[in-house]
């Protein structure tokens, strides 16, 4: 059978057989071409029409096919939905006994993408690999667009794991076979072989591609699990992206105790990088970037997901802010010369993986021109730059070299001949010089045709059919000259061709393939001395992202106010007059109430009482964002701030069903609530609201007493606390418990009605005013009345101890003299058939029904 197939056939089998788990992109002239499973694949997602194509006698298979041209599109929506897709292309430029030979060029998976079509500008395009052993760990990811390359190793195991992803976001995970922990993991997970992750194995990659003798200077001599994962990542790359692989000229390590540690339960409570709802705007992100580069929209999501724990690194990056803070119009002329700068990174990661089209470079050029009006910006201005001003390279070599190459206005691509600059190649000025003469005979012919035959309508025009044609109106085709030969007739018109014009045509089109392939050597040559010196191009423009995003730190801070925080080596914790960053956003030309956060003498845990929409959630939460905000690197929005350094922020906030993993809200509170426990130190800021309100009053309240009694007394804990709740009992804590404080939101009442002042003052609150905030969302008046009276009973049971006589009719159903009950007593129902029973209610309602 295989040898009645055809050679396209075996061809495209063959390059299916290395490549088993991706779809093929099998390139067929000015398509790609898809066949088998495959087709009925692509059919199905990009919804395509399925056909067929034959292959042998009398044997067809589905085909689908999509334009070369429009590839990344179709491309992009398969990779969103999880798909790897092998781009099999042409190479050589003559077929081999009648074939074009075909080669897969690369395999385009979630996390190596590296088209710009396809990648978020404001986001990484994290790939990462995991592996654990027992308790620990082992991670690594890398950024082909990039050339970022991390790794770390860890105890926790799976929580660390799910802890780092859920920072990272990587787009795609690889994981060993048979790895069972992957819920809730971010991006999609390919599962390789476990020996690609053998530490021995990766060491071996790792020195191969670094060209080093030993690992420890890299940080992962006593991290074999790091290792294996980090070498599972080179070993990917060269199967999907070799030339990607290349860009990655080394690796950095870390571990947890070099940043603050937050888990996915706190970063989504906070909402750091995006609201509950899933989007920008509502996130701490969303209020702060006021970047202008793609480079430093990503630089500033990592600080957020990285707060620093180390003083004087906090201190160098306020320096830098405060830099920028102090001279506005300084500030405005760098955020400007900022705003013109291209994706640096990117664009050197496309040409030297061999992607980039001519107006890549001419945008690299560009952006290395005011790389160089930036770095004098900068220079001289202040101590905290310096390092940025010494590191800052604009390549002065290559971006001549680039002004050489490539003309200022290039076309979009390399099929389209001027791309090279006039003088950059002698051997390409001759190309184009012999073609010369024909170029100009053939644009002066159309007027000597005209002249020569008297035909005044007579056109020269070009189709890609029939090449270069003469064109004369059917009034005039008698006086067409007899070497004008018939090519094709129109409606209204004749078209002729010479051979005269055939040898021209020949000539300028021969010339024109020839100037094609010369143009391309040359580009693909300037690449590579991009890709020679993507070093320096990739420091300088890490460098440029820290700049952006300290300059945009600063805008913030002046556009709204905020103002340097102070560092301090206790554990003090006092904010005064704090804000809420994404409210006081939200509220426009509103006022929103400032309030201290300023934890006293010995003071360990606050209890906060007070009814709901009165500002609890959002006082928490706001000294959260401050102290992150700060070791960040940020102002902050108060009007003072002295914060100790924090290690970790843990919050339990809301309530979240975990249907999938078979965990109801309680059990995710109670999960998140042991997480904190066993987790937090007495570095620790823990922000809790509402704990114990999944359950049953009474269980919920033991709980929350617990818990409170537990973070004072344990000599590991004892960590700063706000603990928000509607349990009034647990504010008698403070009078057992030295490090409690009890505070509550104040609330004025005005004519039976009640006010919100949002301001957070010390002591308890008395009422949860539970039923005033239910008037306030509108419930019917019926229901509140109702609601009104049966919370008079039930305080009143509570404190009695003992049913109320005033207790609502409709809960009885019949007195206790009725002679209803008296008969209903006396039933025997155990002997009672259905029938009997339906006609002793007829009975009663015939007897009792009609008084």
């Amino acid at each position: 059978m295989r040898d009645s197939i055809t050679p396209v056939r075996q061809q495209y089998l063959e390059v299916k057989r290395r490549h088993p788990e991706a779809i093929v992109f099998f390139r067929l002239g000015d398509f790609y071409e898809t066949f088998d499973n495959d087709a009925q694949t692509v059919a199905r997602e990009l919804e395509i029409v399925l056909t067929s194509r034959p292959v042998a006698k009398g044997v067809r298979v589905p085909m689908a096919g999509i334009p070369h041209h429009a590839a990344e599109t179709y491309l992009a929506r398969l990779i969103a939905r999880g798909y790897h897709v092998a781009i099999c292309e042409q190479v050589g430029e003559a077929p081999v006994r009648g074939l074009f030979p075909r080669e897969v060029v690369r395999v385009v998976t979630p996390g190596t993408v590296l088209e710009p079509g396809l990648l978020p500008g404001d986001q990484n395009s994290f790939l990462a690999a995991v592996r654990t052993d027992g308790a620990a760990a082992g991670l690594a990811f890398v950024d082909v667009t990039t050339g970022e390359f991390h790794a770390a190793q860890a105890a926790g195991g799976a929580d660390f794991l799910r802890h780092e992803l859920a920072r990272i976001a990587p787009r795609e995970v690889l994981a060993p076979e048979g790895h069972r922990e992957t819920d809730g993991w971010p991006g999609h997970v390919t599962l390789l072989p476990e020996w690609k992750f053998d530490a021995g194995r990766g060491e071996a990659a790792l020195l191969d591609h670094f060209r080093a003798a030993t690992l420890d200077g890299f940080g992962l001599g006593d991290k074999p699990l790091a290792v294996g994962c980090a070498g599972a990542i080179l070993d990917y790359l060269r199967a999907t992206q070799p030339l990607a692989a290349d860009l990655l000229t080394g690796i950095s390590t870390y571990t947890v105790t070099d940043f603050m540690l937050l888990d996915a339960a706190t970063r989504r409570n906070l909402e750091l990088t995006e609201s509950l709802r899933g989007e920008l705007r509502g996130s701490l992100l969303g209020v702060i970037d006021a970047t202008v580069t793609a480079p430093g929209r990503r630089l500033l999501r990592q600080w957020i997901g990285k707060p620093l724990v180390d003083a004087e690194r906090i201190e160098r990056r306020l320096d830098l802010v405060q830099a920028f803070v102090d001279d506005g119009l300084w500030r405005a002329e760098v955020r400007q010369t900022l705003d013109g700068l291209a994706d640096l990174e990117r664009l050197t990661n496309r040409a030297a993986s061999g992607i980039a089209g001519p107006r890549d470079l001419v945008a690299l050029r560009e952006s290395l021109a005011r790389v160089e009006a930036l770095r004098s910006l900068i220079a001289g201005r202040s101590p905290a730059l310096l390092e940025l001003e010494t590191g800052i390279d604009p390549c002065p070599d290559l971006a001549a070299r680039l002004r050489d190459a490539i003309v200022d206005d290039p076309p979009p691509t390399l099929l389209q001949p001027g791309v090279i600059r006039p003088g950059f190649s002698a051997d390409l000025d001759g190309l184009v010089e012999s073609t010369r003469a024909a170029r100009e005979w053939i644009a002066s012919l159309e007027a000597m045709e005209r002249e020569r035959t008297g035909i005044k309508g007579l056109k020269v025009g070009y189709n890609k059919v029939f090449g270069y044609y003469i064109e004369v109106g059917r009034a005039s085709a008698g006086r067409v000259p007899p070497e004008y030969i018939r090519k094709q007739t129109l409606v209204n018109a004749e078209r002729y061709i010479t051979p005269e014009m055939k040898d021209v045509e020949a000539q300028v089109l021969s010339a024109e393939e020839r100037i094609r392939e010369a143009e391309t050597a040359l580009f693909r040559q300037v690449c590579r001395e991009v890709a020679a010196e993507s070093g320096r191009l990739l420091r300088s423009a890490r460098l440029l992202a820290r700049l952006d995003v300290v300059a945009s730190l600063a805008e913030v801070a002046t556009r709204r106010g905020y103002v340097r925080p102070r560092l301090a080596t206790d554990a003090r914790l006092e904010i005064r007059d704090g804000r809420h960053p994404v409210v006081e956003d939200g509220l426009g030309s509103s006022r929103f109430v400032p309030n201290d956060v300023a934890f006293e003498d010995g003071e360990r845990i606050r209890i906060l009482t007070g009814p709901n929409m009165a500002g609890k959630s959002t006082y928490l939460r706001q000294a959260a964002l401050i102290v992150l905000l700060a070791q960040m690197g940020s102002f902050v929005p108060a009007r003072s701030a002295e914060i100790g350094l924090v290690d970790r922020i843990f919050t339990r906030i809301g309530a979240q069903d975990e249907i999938h993993a078979g965990q109801s809200t309680f059990m995710v509170e109670m999960v998140e609530a042991a997480n904190i426990l066993h987790n937090a130190t007495p570095r620790s800021l823990l922000i809790l609201d509402e704990i114990g309100r999944g359950t049953s009053t009474y269980d919920g309240l033991a709980i929350a007493w617990a818990m409170v009694e537990f973070i004072h007394n344990h000599p590991r804990l004892r960590a700063r606390t706000l603990f928000a709740t509607h349990y009034h009992e647990l504010t008698r804590l403070a009078e057992t418990l030295p490090a409690v404080r009890n505070y509550n939101v104040a609330v004025a009442e005005e004519g039976g009605r009640i006010v919100f002042l949002h301001k957070i003052i010390p002591g308890g609150a008395d009422r949860s005013y539970g039923v005033h905030v239910a008037e306030l969302a509108g419930l019917p008046r019926p229901v509140l009345q109702r609601a009104s009276e049966i919370l008079v009973q039930l305080e009143t049971e509570s404190q009695d101890g003992r049913a109320s006589a005033a207790a609502p009719r409709q809960l009885r159903l019949l007195p206790d003299d009725s002679p209803l009950l008296e008969e209903l007593r006396a039933l025997d129902i155990a002997s009672l058939s259905p029938l009997e029973a339906l006609n002793k209610l007829f009975e009663w309602q015939e007897k009792w029904g009609k008084r």
